[in-house]
């Protein structure tokens, strides 16, 4: 969802009806208008590192942090996951779950930030996060709370864009030193983890949607022994 993060903030926000909201008001009116800006912000197709990544997974339960309009979390329902899917904009889910109706698969929508979010501890055989706009905390909630979602044996996958978080800051208001990036996930992990894939690869890019020109994918799947 990061591919926007760089983007001007327009001063209204769209009504959504998913109202049932855990977070920040603020945070959630800031995305709401950036979809309600555009009738279609993403390309509508998967992830190229997460269709890469789940190849080999035996489908189980995942969670997708920050699904935006559901193009990730339809294409894993499609193949056989149990999905929820959390988004902090009501205006993206109210696509997502129009999606998901044209698909004919079920999703659990969750409308929270992911350090609000009602989530059992380690219920997750996937933990999904493609290019979050995940904000950084002094004591690391959001890094802490991507861990400890995923449940013994099963996976974290964290994918950003290579070069981001070295960016400087710009004029729009974005800062790197704001958000978390997979490097802080890495250092969180200890003797319970096995990291299986850390590294920059060139980026699988579906055609048209925000972010496009993005070449370079930084890519972390981590494993939970125990």
């Amino acid at each position: 969802m990061t591919e926007n993060i760089a983007a001007g903030t327009p001063a209204h926000a769209a009504s959504s009806p998913f109202d049932d909201y855990a977070g920040d008001p603020a945070v959630r009116a800031e995305w709401d208008s950036r979809y309600a800006d555009r009738q279609q912000l993403w390309s509508g197709r998967p992830n190229g590192a997460l269709v890469a990544e789940v190849a080999g997974l035996t489908p189980g339960r995942v969670l997708d942090v920050g699904c935006g309009e559901g193009a990730d979390a339809v294409w894993l329902a499609r193949g056989g996951w149990d999905v929820t899917a959390l988004e902090v904009s009501g205006v993206a889910l109210e696509r997502a779950a129009g999606h998901a109706r044209d698909a004919d698969v079920a999703v659990h929508w969750v409308h929270a930030e992911l350090t609000d979010a009602a989530l059992a501890p380690g219920s997750f055989d996937l933990v999904s996060a493609q290019y979050p706009a995940l904000l950084r905390t002094p004591d690391a909630a959001a890094e802490r709370a991507l861990i400890g979602a995923v449940s013994v044996g099963g996976v974290l996958l964290l994918v950003h864009h290579a070069g981001m978080d070295t960016r400087d800051p710009d004029e729009s208001g974005f800062d790197p030193a704001d958000y978390v990036w997979p490097s802080m996930v890495t250092a969180l992990l200890g003797d319970d983890w096995v990291v299986e894939v850390d590294e920059q690869r060139a980026r699988v890019a579906p055609d048209g949607g925000a972010g496009a020109h993005h070449t370079d994918d930084l890519v972390l799947r981590a494993r939970r022994l125990r």
